[in-house]
């Protein structure tokens, strides 16, 4: 094996995991994976450009900043935008920067207060884990400069920290969302904004009902009308009613401003926390059956009305023909058909109602145990199901 790359081995074992965290608060974690493949096969074709002069973590930083740099040109021309909340005067900052200056506040309010080089400043050093001496060769100042920046970048948030009222227990969701649209619109901004409310005034509810915290960063990827969407995701056949769906830590939708005849711009709103929550139920447990995510989505979200879901599945329930679990796990669009979004939601309901948050917690992360989740078989399960059925929804 040549030198060249026995080198760029040694520095992908060493820098590959600071490189890609540094990426994945810019862009989403693919994309930030595909950025660090990119930069370290640049490194390889330039080893020999690199002299020693800085540390090797910045001059793969150089080369990694502008494969991102060219990355955001190349989205421009195809008129996609990753738009992250930074933009909105704040930054994903990480729960282990908060620990390290001794706060348990959401520290992005603070953040915003700060200059942008101070803030590149703090995220390198406690999110990336950069030296100083690193940091001041990325930034261009002395390292007796870099110091001093942020000794007093530091006060400063201590300064703002102490006039907040509120002290929550950890950071906000809401910080950790990376927007991604195909497509330009003057409205797109509104969009972005009404979308950070609805799922602002949610998912710090749904994590604690789940008792988890999202393993990625999340990304809220944006298709300008239904056609579009559905050709993305690989289902051109769609019904109208499909405008989401998640891959990954990825919420993917079409945008609220074309919804299509089955959707307006509130449900699209709406369905966004509802996949949200079928996204943080999945990170718990991939094996979580479709009935228990696609029913919590339903319960958070409040797109369907005690009414609704009644006069949907009244027949049904009076014909004593309630579908079996297996049935409500149905992975086609028959799933719609047989109304299972109302059944699940149901299901999710009676759960939280009867065992509460402790037996719903329990049975996501053991679906197959019914007994340990409920104190019964997963048959005594759905005849208590079906009577309560039977009393509220007949």
């Amino acid at each position: 094996m040549p030198a060249s790359s026995e080198r760029i081995e040694d520095l992908y074992a060493q820098y590959h995991h600071r490189l890609r965290k540094y990426l994945q608060t810019k862009v989403d974690c693919q994309t930030a994976e595909d950025l660090v493949q990119t930069t370290f096969v640049k490194a390889l074709e330039n080893i020999q450009c690199f002299h020693g002069h800085a540390s090797p973590f910045t001059w793969l930083w150089r080369i990694a900043n502008n494969t991102l740099k060219n990355e955001y040109r190349s989205k421009s021309r195809k008129r996609e935008e990753y738009v992250d909340l930074d933009r909105y005067e704040s930054r994903f900052v990480s729960c282990e920067f908060a620990n390290n200056v001794e706060i348990r506040v959401d520290v992005a309010l603070a953040v915003r207060q700060l200059n942008e080089i101070d803030r590149e400043i703090l995220m390198l050093h406690y999110d990336i884990g950069c030296t100083l001496k690193e940091i001041s060769e990325i930034v261009g100042f002395k390292l007796s400069t870099t110091k001093n920046r942020l000794y007093r970048a530091l006060v400063k948030l201590r300064i703002e920290l102490a006039d907040q009222e509120e002290v929550p227990n950890r950071m906000s969701l809401i910080e950790n969302f990376l927007f991604k649209e195909h497509g330009s619109h003057v409205s797109a901004k509104q969009v972005r904004e009404d979308l950070i409310g609805e799922l602002g005034n949610s998912v710090e509810r749904i994590a604690a009902r789940l008792r988890h915290q999202p393993t990625h960063k999340l990304t809220i990827e944006i298709f300008p009308d239904l056609k579009t969407f559905h050709l993305a995701v690989g289902e051109p056949n769609a019904p109208d009613w499909f405008m989401g769906v998640i891959e990954g830590s990825t919420i993917k939708i079409v945008s609220p401003l074309c919804p299509g005849p089955a959707h307006t711009y509130k449900s699209v709103l709406q369905s966004t926390v509802h996949l949200f929550t079928n996204l943080m139920v999945k990170d718990v447990n991939p094996a979580a059956p479709k009935w228990l995510f696609q029913g919590l989505g339903g319960y958070e979200a409040g797109l369907m009305t005690e009414d609704y879901v009644r006069n949907s599945i009244r027949t049904t329930v009076v014909q004593n023909t309630v579908p079996t679990f297996a049935e409500l796990n149905d992975d086609t669009w028959d799933f719609e058909t047989k109304k299972g979004f109302q059944f699940a939601y149901t299901l999710a309901k009676f759960i939280l109602q009867t065992y509460g948050e402790d037996g719903f917690n329990r049975f996501i992360r053991q679906p197959d145990d019914f007994q340990s989740a409920f104190g019964m078989s997963e048959t005594g399960f759905h005849s208590c199901w079906t009577q309560f059925l039977q009393e509220n929804y007949a």
